[in-house]
């Protein structure tokens, strides 16, 4: 099994708990609002990272990283971008087996057309009451599982 754990809205906290709970994973991503060069300098401890550049990220560092991206893991095509809403493409059409998004700050996971949708929540500072979460994703013989993590503290 391939494990990929995922993050998002960070906004410049990456906390201990969030580090802990995606500690194993063999591949990271991160769906925007990074907040901090130093956030994708800590996950990239843990693992590789596929990162996208959300609308609160600015500044140099954060023009390096693309709005939208399109890549494979374990011979899986995934779509990573801030916000579900600018999906500008048809991810069955493309063979793209899941959409992962974040900037609403509330986790969810949904299918669709054959297309799993993934927003792990936020893991940054905490929004209204909305819980502080990540999110992982297991690959395993071509399927694709996902689940939601709270991160209680």
């Amino acid at each position: 099994m391939f494990r990929v754990g995922v993050i998002s809205d960070t906004h410049g906290l990456l906390r201990p708990q969030a580090l802990e709970a995606l500690a194993g994973a063999q591949h990271l991503i991160h769906a925007g609002d990074v907040g901090a060069p130093e956030v994708l300098a800590q996950l990239r401890k843990l693992a590789p990272i596929t990162a996208v550049r959300g609308n609160n990220d600015v500044g140099e560092w954060a023009a390096a990283l693309p709005p939208a991206v399109t890549f494979e893991l374990e011979g899986l095509r995934l779509h990573l971008l801030h916000d579900v809403a600018e999906l500008a493409l048809a991810p069955a059409e493309l063979s793209i087996r899941a959409v992962i998004a974040g900037h609403s700050h509330r986790p969810a996971i949904r299918e669709s057309a054959g297309v799993l949708y993934l927003n792990p929540g936020s893991a940054g500072p905490r929004r209204f009451s909305l819980p502080v979460s990540v999110a992982w994703l297991e690959i395993e013989n071509g399927a694709l599982q996902a689940r939601l993590v709270d991160l209680r503290f």
